[in-house]
């Protein structure tokens, strides 16, 4: 299984791609807010580190606005993949797109249903969100099962990103189903390292090692 990084932040990509959990990155408008910087310079600087798949989201909503943008931000890097929201002209813009030979990741997928339309048009991803679904309720990684058996009925070349990822069990469980990736924030991260038990274990070998020292 593939890691993203979901942030549009250097720092946070950076210490990623050090523990080697930065095959991409993926971007909304949100991430792109807080960094309180020029959207394209942020783009450009992560295009520099990142050899991985860069997920920039589009902001036009109309099918000939969707197509002039992603023209233009893929002018930022060979390797930007254009995110489009899961609507009716996004599935228009991804077809089109298909034909350009302009990668893209349809996101805010709630359903199955979705993911297979967007397959059917040609997005190279598709991003159902599991911690939106599981706050209303709904279990979440059920779609992600849901989709890849469909996808795999059908040997659909389009890969699928477990998104909005609130935790380490949530990685686990799409590691467990068989996700192609999982885009994950940085605190997830964190989590996913330490352990309480790992840290009792490193004082303990720490502690008996100062014995040793102490008797020569």
């Amino acid at each position: 299984m593939k890691f993203f990084v979901d942030s549009a932040n250097l720092e946070v990509i950076k210490n990623a791609l050090e523990l080697g959990l930065a095959d991409g990155v993926t971007t909304n408008p949100t991430l792109i807010a807080k960094e309180g910087k020029d959207f394209k310079k942020i783009i450009n600087d992560i295009c520099k580190i990142v050899d991985g798949p860069v997920n920039v989201e589009v902001l036009s909503m109309d099918f000939e606005g969707i197509i002039k943008e992603s023209r233009e931000l893929v002018k930022w890097g060979s390797n930007i993949v254009i995110k489009i929201p899961m609507t009716r002209n996004g599935l228009r813009a991804v077809k089109k797109l298909n034909e350009l030979k302009i990668k893209t990741n349809v996101t805010l997928i709630f359903n199955a249903s979705q993911a297979l339309l967007a397959a059917r048009a040609g997005a190279t991803y598709v991003c159902p969100f599991v911690g939106r679904l599981d706050d209303i309720s709904h279990n979440g990684m059920d779609v992600i099962h849901d989709i890849l058996h469909i996808f795999s009925n059908y040997d659909f070349e389009c890969e699928v990103i477990a998104a909005s990822i609130r935790n380490p069990l949530h990685v686990l469980e799409a590691a467990r189903i068989g996700a192609d990736i999982v885009t994950v924030p940085s605190n997830v991260i964190e989590q996913m390292i330490l352990h309480p038990l790992t840290d009792i274990g490193i004082k303990k070998f720490n502690e008996d090692w100062k014995k040793v020292q102490n008797e020569k």
